[in-house]
């Protein structure tokens, strides 16, 4: 079962030992090779896209159940595992940390012509890796920024996101997980799971309760453009004095505001966000409406739309316009299966139990030596 989730994990600072890296390949790729003969390369890639299943495996190859390495880590190591194998696995990895994510799209191409998949399907991986991260560097303002990125598909086309954001000030990282058959609609709620630290408000633009201000964002670029720069310059001029505005429109050119005490203000900071003139703003803002997109995932779709973009139309579009997006934290739970002392939550015994008896006959099934299998099938008495 793919679920939504959270678990925790601080940054790493040092590197993975080759020693281990290297049991992990040898590993993760007898465990792999199992999974695939006994359920197929689709299991896989749903499977990955799971985050307690995820965490759950990265814990199996020993590594930190705790830091944020296991994501760049165990997609690195499954990588390498399968090495001259995808084709005849049916699986491909994409992808990686830092720069090796900008190659991603490539990569999807070289396999998508090796292995003789149609164009349309290439260019609907490719299109979907890049929106997956698009959607979760603009659409969730959560204070991470995406440095991970590895995109896993099999042969007939399932693929899977597993993606990770750092946030440099609370020195934690957060691990967004995307499914395909999930991302149904990839700019409402299409996340099989999204791992992280701590619970905050944030502005998310991904969730239902965001629906209007998505159409409305829409909306307001698809119509009179000097009729946008125009609620920019309200917000501009009054963004220093207002704690909150709440403006109706009688015609083309009056605007009455409401003035609130600060005490009421519980939507955007208007007052800590900056307005100053922003050509580049102005510019994209432009270019989205010459494009006149029919609806919210093709406007996100633009090059050049950003989270700065996305949060100005999301300002228009609730303090001009009313139409208020969510500000909760998409983030569900912790860790891969709870805390004894029930934080943040009592042990999910079901779901633990379903990981051993999973991970259990793996291990029985693996092309290892008796002395290694006896090892690891201690972990799961």
């Amino acid at each position: 079962m793919v679920r939504r989730g959270i678990a925790t994990f601080t940054l790493d600072t040092g590197q993975c030992p080759r020693w281990l890296f290297e049991r992990m390949v040898k590993l993760g790729r007898s465990m792999l090779e199992v999974i695939v003969e006994e359920y197929g390369p689709d299991e896989f890639v749903e499977r990955i896209s799971d985050p307690v299943w995820f965490q759950s495996l990265g814990t199996v190859l020993a590594f930190d159940w705790n830091a944020s390495g296991l994501t760049t880590i165990l997609t690195a190591a499954l990588k390498e595992s399968i090495r001259g194998q995808e084709r005849q696995l049916g699986i491909f990895i994409c992808g990686g940390k830092g720069k090796t994510s900008l190659k991603t799209p490539d990569e999807i191409c070289q396999w998508g012509d090796k292995i003789s998949l149609r164009n349309s399907t290439i260019e609907s991986l490719v299109y979907n890796s890049k929106m997956a991260a698009k959607v979760d560097n603009s659409l969730i303002q959560d204070g991470y920024s995406i440095y991970h990125h590895s995109f896993f598909f099999s042969r007939n086309g399932l693929w899977a996101v597993v993606q990770q954001g750092m946030n440099p000030e609370n020195a934690t990282a957060r691990r967004y997980h995307w499914f395909s058959k999930k991302a149904v609609d990839i700019v409402c709620e299409p996340h099989s799971g999204i791992s992280g630290q701590f619970k905050k408000n944030c502005l998310n633009l991904t969730a239902k309760e965001s629906g209007k201000t998505r159409e409305m964002s829409t909306e307001i670029v698809n119509t009179s453009y000097t009729g946008l720069l125009s609620d920019l310059r309200i917000l501009r001029k009054y963004s220093g004095k207002l704690s909150k505005m709440a403006a109706l429109r009688h015609g083309e050119d009056e605007t009455i505001f409401l003035e609130l005490k600060d005490t009421e203000f519980k939507r955007h900071p208007v007052m800590y966000e900056s307005f100053s003139y922003n050509k580049y703003l102005e510019k994209i803002l432009w270019t989205v409406n010459q494009r006149q997109p029919e609806n919210y995932e093709k406007l996100v779709a633009i090059k050049g739309v950003g989270p700065k973009t996305v949060r100005a139309l999301s300002l228009v579009s609730e303090v001009i316009y009313g139409a208020e997006p969510s500000y909760k934290d998409p983030a569900r739970y912790s860790f891969a299966h709870g805390g004894k002392d029930g934080t943040p939550y009592p042990v999910d015994r079901n779901t633990y139990d379903t990981s051993i008896a999973f991970f259990r006959e793996i291990v029985k099934r693996m092309r290892i030596s008796p002395l290694e299998k006896n090892k690891l099938l201690q972990k799961f008495p």
